[in-house]
């Protein structure tokens, strides 16, 4: 069972734009930690999609 979260870290979803706009089938996404605190927008970051076999921007999903 998962740990309820703590202080003021949340668990993040990443989804990459461009995969998703290209009408492939699948998903790049990656799991990962923010600061709700010092990070109160929407988490932006470059991550690898083996997928597309390079470097795409992922954005923040829910």
């Amino acid at each position: 069972m998962a740990k309820k979260a703590k202080g003021n870290r949340v668990q993040v979803i990443l989804e990459c734009t461009e995969h998703k706009n290209s009408g492939m089938s699948g998903t790049s996404r990656y799991i990962t930690t923010k600061n709700r605190k010092n990070t109160t927008g929407r988490l932006e970051l470059k991550k690898y999609n083996p997928l597309l076999k390079r470097v795409t921007v992922h954005k923040e999903i829910k």
